[in-house]
């Protein structure tokens, strides 16, 4: 079964055309782009586990290959922490569309133009701040919404 999925990875890789469209119920990674026939739920396990076995679907989600589109932030536990410690000032800072609380956050998502983002903050703040008792989660979902 290995000889048969190597040989399947050196064809794709080796085909342009093996890098069309991706299976929306597998997701994207070398299984959904080798593998096209997802008709049954043999081809679709068969997508999940190459995806799974060469370990190349968080590589592609995170850079944006494979047939994978690349998310624009990257939530993460440091994230959520700064967002549930500092939420009021976020907030104001937000509104004003800039300030210490924002470029932190923007350094913590990995934004790449921290001013087009305090910028996006500000522009979309009610889409973002929905309620006056808004969650963190709600703000982080908010954000990633709204920069996606």
């Amino acid at each position: 079964m290995k000889k048969v999925l190597v040989s399947l990875a050196a064809v794709a890789a080796l085909s342009s055309a093996a890098f069309a469209g991706v299976n929306s119920q597998t997701g994207c990674g070398l299984g959904a782009m080798i593998i096209k026939d997802d008709s049954s739920a043999i081809m679709l396990a068969l997508q999940a586990t190459t995806n799974g076995t060469s370990a190349n679907q968080t590589f592609g989600i995170t850079s944006g290959t494979s047939g994978c589109k690349r998310m624009p932030l990257v939530m993460n536990d440091r994230a959520a922490e700064f967002v549930a410690s500092n939420m009021d000032q976020l907030a104001k800072e937000a509104a004003i569309g800039g300030g210490e609380s924002v470029d932190t956050l923007a350094e913590l998502l990995k934004v790449d133009d921290k001013a087009a983002f305090a910028a996006s903050l500000q522009q979309n703040y009610n889409s973002i701040y929905t309620s006056g008792d808004v969650k963190m989660a709600d703000v982080l979902d908010n954000i990633a919404t709204v920069e996606g």
